[in-house]
């Protein structure tokens, strides 16, 4: 849970050592199940181990520089363009290309940084496992 509220301080080292803690408490528990539930138990926690790393994933899959470059000279050149086709002066159609333009850049740049921003989403399904876990 600590992995997904507060990466940085999280290190890979502690990640893999709660990973070999969470698989040895685990390996005792399988000698006491049945076999066809054993398969219940190890696919949980591979499924947490995949939800782990597909959250690393995303923290270290960003939109690369390049990128960031070609919307910026996509946009300019559409704000150049709106500018020098206008023969009236409507302030109204001057500042739609450059606000559109701009609150996209903001998403973008919102939902390509996963620890800040203001569009957060919480993991409500490991917060409840946990507090299920803990017994609040």
């Amino acid at each position: 849970m600590q992995f997904y509220r507060e990466r940085a301080s999280v290190t890979i080292e502690d990640t893999a050592r709660l990973q070999t803690e969470l698989w040895s408490a685990l390996r005792p528990a399988l000698a006491d199940v049945p076999p066809p539930l054993m398969g219940v138990l190890v696919t949980g926690m591979n499924d947490l181990v995949n939800a782990q790393r597909s959250t690393q994933a995303a923290w270290l899959n960003r939109i690369p520089i390049a990128s960031w470059a070609l919307m910026t000279t996509i946009a300019i050149g559409c704000c150049l363009l709106v500018g020098y086709r206008s023969r009236r002066r409507d302030w109204l159609v001057f500042l739609i290309v450059p606000l559109s333009a701009s609150l996209c850049f903001f998403l973008i740049a919102d939902l390509d940084s996963p620890q800040g921003g203001v569009i957060r989403v919480v993991p409500q399904n490991l917060i409840l496992l946990a507090q299920s876990l803990s017994g609040q």
